[in-house]
């Protein structure tokens, strides 16, 4: 191992076990990626708007990527560690299917591993689960965490990792890339769908196309004509017209070999039809926070579809000498490394993520904005907002959250906060219930926990009153040890 450098989760062995219903026997065995993943699927649904409770039942597809299992490495080591929960612990079919068994999801579950392309292979299983209708919503994406050394040793002996861990793609440098941790989830709908629930949509997916490299200089050798094969079949899947495109976020590992083979595929494809005076442009958030190799798909889909989202495009880091071999100008491609406004555009503003996997495995995804959608008429007077959690600390903590958003977010329609609290999150047993008139006073009242404006309740209670005694503010009750 030559380098120690990587880009890494904090904390990530934190755990609330309780909270979704294992007990700390069970949770010693179970690999981090799984509880990671199921953290996430929890704040995804509350991002939507929807309470975990009501997908119960439903045809809810749960799609993940997934990579190296050190966790069970660290523990088969040790057979005497070996007990009941040894195997739920760390098959990787378990990352998607405990999340399915928790919110009692009935669509397709599975996890899958293409190494780097996982969690973009996924999305492309999510989005053909949805147009066959065996899903009406799907969760997809993608997890990596480093609990063992083994597999960064194995990618030293290849020669694959940055020495100073700074991951230099498309630059003169670029001697590997730098692991990362990580993982992220996204909601996919079909678009009718979302529009009649009134959902707010972030990006549309419009095509996506999954390939092989086959045959090429080495097993994780890339193949540039299966790149473009990918690139092609995935805009035709889209409907859209290469040369149209604005912005691709590529796979970018940084390494002397992939970038000019990446760089002269996406130029071959969009170079054609597309004006001189207007680039394509490239980045990768491997630059940013290294590879999260079967998370890293994800992570670059979610960058993605912010940036179309925001209108901007953020630097693309460490490139500061053109790589000689890839060139550049007649490829008609340009590295974004400064954060700028989305490039002017004819069409509709349309950009793609490239994934590709060490062992071959190559997918390429197209997104669009979304529609626009008329914005709701204001309601004014008072609203109520309600937080419930499963423990009084766990209450605590989301006030005091709440009270922080409210006050760096003070143009925030209150109303809206309102609904979503009301209706966007499962009632658990710990309840904190107000009224008020806008967000400044909203974002006061929850900091004060002011006596007769502030109550708690234990779910199911009858509805209070100032002079209620069994129903004081949140401040006055004592808080259990940690």
């Amino acid at each position: 191992m030559y380098t120690l450098r990587g880009g890494f989760i904090d904390e990530f062995r934190d755990f609330d076990a309780a909270c979704f219903g294992i007990s700390p026997r069970e949770m010693v065995h179970m690999d981090p990626q799984q509880r990671l993943m199921l953290e996430l699927a929890w704040e995804v649904l509350e991002d939507a708007g929807i309470a975990q409770n009501s997908l119960a039942g439903t045809a809810t597809g749960v799609f993940f990527g997934f990579g190296a299992m050190e966790y069970a490495l660290t523990q088969l080591r040790y057979p005497k560690l070996i007990d009941a929960y040894t195997n739920t612990g760390y098959f990787p079919c378990i990352i998607s299917n405990r999340v399915s068994y928790f919110f009692d999801l009935r669509g397709p579950s599975l996890s899958l591993d293409t190494a780097c392309s996982s969690s973009l292979v996924a999305v492309h299983l999510a989005c053909e689960s949805l147009r066959k209708g065996e899903s009406n919503l799907a969760l997809a994406g993608g997890v990596s965490l480093m609990v063992d050394p083994v597999t960064t040793v194995a990618f030293c002996k290849l020669s694959a990792l940055s020495p100073n861990g700074r991951c230099k793609t498309f630059d003169a440098e670029a001697d590997g890339y730098v692991r990362g941790e990580g993982a992220g989830i996204v909601l996919l709908k079909r678009l009718e769908d979302a529009q009649t629930d009134g959902d707010r949509i972030y990006a549309v997916i419009l095509g996506e196309a999954v390939n092989q490299d086959g045959k090429s200089n080495g097993l994780t050798a890339p193949n540039r004509l299966s790149q473009e094969a990918v690139l092609q079949q995935a805009y035709r899947h889209a409907g859209c017209v290469p040369g149209e495109v604005q912005y691709v976020e590529a796979h970018g590992t940084g390494t002397f070999l992939g970038d000019p083979i990446e760089l002269t595929a996406l130029g071959n494809v969009f170079r054609q039809g597309r004006p001189i005076n207007r680039p394509l442009l490239v980045g990768s958030l491997k630059t940013n926070i290294g590879h999260l190799e079967a998370a890293a798909g994800i992570a670059g889909l979610i960058k993605l579809a912010k940036c179309i989202e925001q209108d901007q495009i953020p630097p693309h880091l460490h490139f500061d000498t053109r790589n000689p071999h890839i060139p550049f100008d007649s490829l008609q491609v340009q590295v974004a490394t400064e954060l700028q406004a989305w490039p002017e555009h004819t069409g509709p503003l349309c950009a793609g993520i490239s994934s590709f996997g060490f062992g071959g495995t190559n997918a390429h995804v197209v997104l669009e904005e979304a529609p626009a959608a008329p914005l709701p008429a204001p309601v004014a007077g008072p609203q109520l907002l309600v937080l419930s959690a499963k423990t009084r600390v766990a209450l605590e903590t989301m006030t005091d959250q709440l009270a922080a958003f409210l006050r760096d977010h003070p143009a925030t329609a209150l109303a809206d906060v309102a609904l979503t609290l009301q209706t966007g999150r499962r009632a658990f047993e710990h309840r904190l219930f107000l009224t008020a008139a806008d967000t400044a006073e909203a974002a006061k009242l929850l900091r004060r926990r002011t006596r007769d404006r502030v109550f708690t309740a234990p779910l199911g209670q009858a509805a209070p009153t100032a002079t209620d005694d069994a129903l004081t503010p949140l401040r006055h009750r004592s808080l259990p040890g940690a």
